[in-house]
């Protein structure tokens, strides 16, 4: 993720602000390690200058000034989640509400920088609560407002791209099943009609191979019926017996009378 920084709010405090609850002794070494690492911070060593702050914190745990300098060190190193827990503790442990002001002022910032937007404006308006003539505060309260604006009109238009999206990939699922099934149909159909074309060729033959049948037996039948049969003879073995006799005698007499008619000589008409 891309983070954007932003200027840190009033600096670094400076040591003046821990006299108070600590000794004497104990408050110039903290104001010692404090001012040290101020030096450092402004020579942008900004690692020194953490570890001169939390030396500082070892001889005071309780130094707003301490604890809100180490906390814009660690965000000039990027670290803004450990940054965001030392201005939090700095709100806690400070009543000056210039303090606490820059404290929210910064811990808006840090969330800020990490383009969480809506945690930055509640930041902002809680400086705003502290110190309400906060110009800076003001302006980075609208820009995160807008950025939030921006980022929830994306999500929408993502929102309706992704439904855009699925419901283009549900209609060709369906188009993939609707295709899918007129394939199987028409398979199916294919298939219908071929058995049923098989089918009907089968009975066809079969109904041509049984009226072949039928012709062939009608035929046989009236072959059958024009065939003469065999009448049985009514006559007996005598009677047979004399007609064949009398049937030779004609023959011979036919022939005999063929014999006379050969020889017999043909008349000539007269031409005068």
């Amino acid at each position: 993720m891309t983070t954007t920084t932003f200027n840190l709010k009033k600096g670094l405090l400076v040591a003046c602000w821990l006299l108070g609850g600590a000794g004497i002794a104990s408050a110039q070494t903290t104001s010692k390690f404090i001012r040290e690492g101020n030096k450092q911070y402004k020579q942008q060593q900004f690692a020194d200058a953490e570890a001169s702050y939390k030396k500082a914190l070892d001889k005071d745990a309780r130094s707003p000034t301490a604890t809100f300098n180490l906390g814009n060190s660690m965000y000039e190193q990027k670290r803004f989640e450990d940054a965001r827990n030392q201005y939090t503790n700095v709100a806690k442990l400070s009543n000056n509400k210039g303090v606490q002001a820059n404290a929210n002022y910064n811990i808006g910032n840090t969330f800020m920088s990490d383009q969480k937007w809506e945690e930055s404006i509640k930041a902002y308006k809680d400086a705003l609560k502290k110190n309400p003539k906060d110009e800076e505060a003001r302006y980075n309260l609208a820009y995160a407002q807008e950025k939030l604006k921006q980022q929830q009109q994306q999500q929408n238009k993502d929102k309706d791209k992704d439904k855009k999206d699925q419901d283009k990939d549900q209609n060709k699922d369906q188009k993939d099943k609707d295709k899918d099934k007129d394939k199987d149909n028409k398979d199916n159909k294919d298939k219908d009609n071929k058995d049923n074309k098989d089918k009907d060729n089968k009975d066809k033959k079969d109904q041509n191979k049984d009226q072949n049948k039928d012709k062939q037996d009608k035929d046989k039948d009236q072959q059958d019926q024009q065939k003469p049969e065999p009448q049985p003879s009514k006559l007996n073995e005598k009677e047979a017996q004399q007609l064949l006799q009398a049937l030779a005698q004609e023959e011979k007499k036919l022939q005999d009378k063929m014999k006379k008619v050969k020889g017999r000589p043909v008349a000539v008409e007269k031409d005068w």
